[in-house]
């Protein structure tokens, strides 16, 4: 039976090893020998599983060295709402940081957000309107240089809206 090993600790203090064949080694780290180990007596068995379970609190700690190992199930994380975001997707404006300066001038920090709003604009190109919500600024800019022409510029591609 091959013998690994599982070492708990950092090289600067002692790390306490456990064997899987038998009692674990207790291995104080030095700069003159590394090889000193003294033998604790604490009873440790192997499940089948590949845990190994100390008798003195019967906690498990699991041995990395196994030739089957459990595998966990892939991290998902928690699903969040989807939330319009108050950016304009044709312009890239978003919220200023401002101060808010009381009658004292007392400075408070504030959001300045963009003036979104939701439009219908006629889409030559797919002979259809497209619902947007963009900024005033984008607004007056597709009426001066065209809807194909501002969302070719952001990179939005009107047909899947």
């Amino acid at each position: 039976m091959a013998a690994s090993a599982v070492c708990f600790g950092n090289t600067s203090t002692s790390t306490l090893c456990f064997r899987r064949t038998g009692a674990p080694v207790f291995s104080p780290i030095s700069s003159s020998s590394s090889s000193l180990r003294t033998k604790v007596s604490v009873s440790v068995s192997v499940s089948e599983l590949g845990f190994l379970t100390s008798q003195l609190s019967g906690t498990k700690i699991s041995d990395y060295n196994l030739s089957h190992s459990i595998t966990a199930p892939p991290f998902t994380p928690p699903l969040q709402p989807i939330v319009a975001r108050r950016i304009c997707p044709f312009t890239g404006k978003k919220a200023n940081r401002a101060n808010k300066v009381s009658f004292s001038n007392h400075k408070t920090k504030k959001l300045q957000f963009v003036n979104l709003q939701y439009k219908r604009v006629w889409w030559e190109a797919g002979k259809r309107y497209v619902k947007l919500r963009l900024s005033t600024k984008a607004l007056k800019t597709i009426e001066k240089n065209g809807l194909d022409a501002v969302a070719k510029k952001a990179g939005i591609d009107l047909r899947k809206e």
